[in-house]
């Protein structure tokens, strides 16, 4: 092999190697992304069964209410 192809093949691992570095930065940044995403979603969760119990307390009241103003 000549030293020019040498070079060039040196070259395109340099590169390579650029490549994976910036591709396993963007990686671990996506990762901490879902991880973010995940606990959002799990905050959301967590808001949404508690306002699904409070609207079921308010419809039972609710119900109550209208009960006894029936029963008057």
């Amino acid at each position: 092999m000549s030293l020019s192809v040498l070079d060039q093949l040196e070259e395109k691992i340099k590169q390579a190697v650029e490549t994976i570095q910036l591709l396993q930065l963007e990686v671990e940044e996506l990762k901490g992304k879902n991880d973010t995403a995940k606990q959002e979603n799990e905050t959301l969760r967590n808001e949404y069964e508690q306002l699904k119990a409070e609207q079921q307390n308010f419809q039972d009241r609710l119900r109550s209410l209208l009960g006894q103003i029936d029963n008057v």
